[in-house]
């Protein structure tokens, strides 16, 4: 049961925490708590015997810079990766809910309501195997209210446990999410109970300043990290459209961010122009939003947030169109270069990346794609591809997998995949594409030679000198 004020016992000191889930999230999360706090031992379970293994090996299921040598500085002292949930749970102080919340592919709310069946299992299981008094804290990002249902589940333990609930959403960026852990801009924890909440300040307050440790009521925690964001994915969206305008008049993109950026009421952040944002958050988050306005009576607040990823899909599709219209109407048959598959660089995580649809688009055009990602790996790069091909059934064509396995090849390097190609397009903003030998690239290559920039990486290279058709996003040359 959920514990009344007159009912709670009193809280300690969180000795052993464990973590539901070793994803994206709960592993680096985890990782960070154990490296900063010695005398909290930490637990992170998943019943994916696979990914367990991964994570108590020497290559970790996820790539992030740093998170390495965090992990194995503390595994197997007071960070411990494994299958035994029940055990885990019974045995900690503090429970953190760290499990995949999918946007919906099925009946109400399909393709924008979050898919909480891992949350509500999770809490099952929780009330199934505690013992004493538990702080539950909701890690996952969530729709508000759904405390609600966590706090209804757990009331039907019939061991005699407790629980306290608590919101701690994250607010990390992939491939920065070490330092977002080191020096976050703010850690937010939302709750009901006083001491439940101060039990986790306590966690935190090891090496986060105080005044960056922000303390909410459950319900606006819960809301912060949908509005953020959207907020975030607003702002993206909106450069992108003034993009497309920029190539229409021959103004510069990036010359216009830098100017609205100086304004102090705008800033300069996420005004980086690309061909799209992707990543686990930002569309389901606001696809999650405008369900929740919905379901409120809100439709012109969904309209509003709904629009967000209208634009972002559209900024995928005009960069394909502008591929082929400038490569002569046609990319049939053409070799096309993808270098970068992930949704940025520094992360090997492709959910939602704008290379899947972008090279679902070239591929409907019957091009030939030679597809290159430092961090990704071919079976990552194919399953994503199949997905996308997939009908509303889930099910992949024939013809789908033919065109995949027939025009589609995964090379090691960004060279071997120019080689012979009639374009190459910059899909990730990997650093090491702007140091590849162009001069090299451009013998091996047909011509004219077309370089499509979807991250403007390339910029400032000059590459028209050399003889490429250098095209990047918002600005006209």
């Amino acid at each position: 049961m959920t514990a009344t004020a007159s009912e709670r016992p009193a809280i300690g000191p969180v000795k052993k925490i464990c973590c539901i889930g070793a994803g994206y999230v709960g592993g680096p999360t985890m990782a960070m708590i154990a490296h900063q706090c010695h005398g909290i031992e930490v637990k992170v379970v998943d019943i994916n015997a696979e990914r367990i293994a991964q994570w108590n090996s020497d290559e970790l299921p996820i790539y992030e810079p740093g998170l390495d040598d965090i992990v194995k500085g503390r595994r197997g002292q007071n960070l411990i990766f494994t299958t035994e949930v029940d055990e885990a749970i019974r045995e900690a102080d503090m429970v953190f809910i760290s499990v995949n919340t999918p946007t919906k592919t099925f009946g109400v709310g399909a393709g924008r309501a979050a898919n909480l069946e891992f949350i509500e299992k999770c809490a099952r299981k929780i009330a199934e195997v505690s013992v004493g008094h538990k702080i539950v804290v909701e890690k996952s990002t969530l729709p508000v209210r759904t405390a609600e249902a966590v706090k209804a589940i757990l009331a039907e333990a019939t061991s005699g446990a407790t629980f306290d609930v608590l919101s701690n959403p994250e607010f990390l960026a992939e491939g920065t999410a070490i330092d977002d852990l080191l020096a976050p801009d703010r850690v937010l924890i939302g709750g009901e109970s006083e001491a439940a909440i101060q039990a986790l300040v306590d966690v935190y307050a090891q090496w986060v300043p105080a005044e960056r440790l922000l303390t909410t009521n459950l319900w606006s925690s819960e809301l912060s990290k949908l509005t953020a964001n959207a907020f975030l994915a607003q702002r993206v969206s909106s450069i992108n459209s003034i993009s497309a305008l920029c190539e229409a008049t021959e103004a510069d993109v990036d010359e216009v961010a830098m100017a609205i950026g100086m304004d102090s009421r705008i800033g300069p952040k996420f005004l980086k122009s690309s061909v799209g944002f992707g990543g686990s958050c930002f569309q389901k988050d606001i696809l999650n939003l405008v369900y929740l306005c919905e379901y409120f009576g809100l439709p012109e607040v969904a309209d509003y947030w709904q629009q967000v990823v209208t634009m972002n899909d559209y900024q995928k599709r005009r960069f394909v169109h502008r591929m082929v219209r400038t490569m002569f109407n046609t990319v049939s048959d053409k070799k096309i270069a993808i270098w970068g598959f992930a949704f940025k660089k520094d992360t090997n995580d492709t959910r939602e990346s704008a290379a899947i649809y972008v090279c679902r688009d070239l591929l409907l055009e019957k091009a030939r794609l030679s597809i290159y990602d430092p961090q990704v790996t071919k079976a990552q790069i194919v399953a994503n591809l199949e997905a996308v091909f997939q009908n509303g059934d889930q099910e992949l064509s024939a013809m789908s997998r033919q065109l995949i396995e027939n025009n589609v090849e995964v090379v090691s390097d960004a060279e071997a995949a120019a080689d012979s190609a009639h374009a190459i397009a910059v899909l990730t903003e990997w650093d090491e594409f702007a140091n590849a030998n162009f001069a090299k690239i451009l013998e091996r290559m047909k011509k004219p030679a077309f370089v499509f920039d979807g991250r403007n990486t390339l910029k400032g290279l000059n590459l028209e000198e050399l003889g490429f058709d250098y095209q990047g996003i918002g600005f006209s040359r």
